[in-house]
């Protein structure tokens, strides 16, 4: 009885630290989406900025021909 309550604690402790690990590994993970997901919204933000639009400004166009 004594053997089986102690490999119970043993095992229970082993899961202690699994689940702690595995909880720093999710924390740890949350953070890095953050920082993507950050990332990516200045990248976004950076070529919707750098895009060249393909109509030229009104004092840029040239005349038609008839005038």
């Amino acid at each position: 009885m004594n053997q089986q309550l102690e490999f119970l604690e043993t095992k229970v402790a082993f899961q202690e630290i699994t689940i702690e690990e595995l909880n720093q590994s999710v924390t740890n993970l949350q953070a890095d989406v953050s920082k993507l997901k950050e990332q990516l919204i200045l990248l976004s933000q950076k070529l919707q900025a750098s895009q060249v639009s393909n109509i030229a400004n009104l004092s840029e166009e040239t005349p038609p021909p008839h005038y």
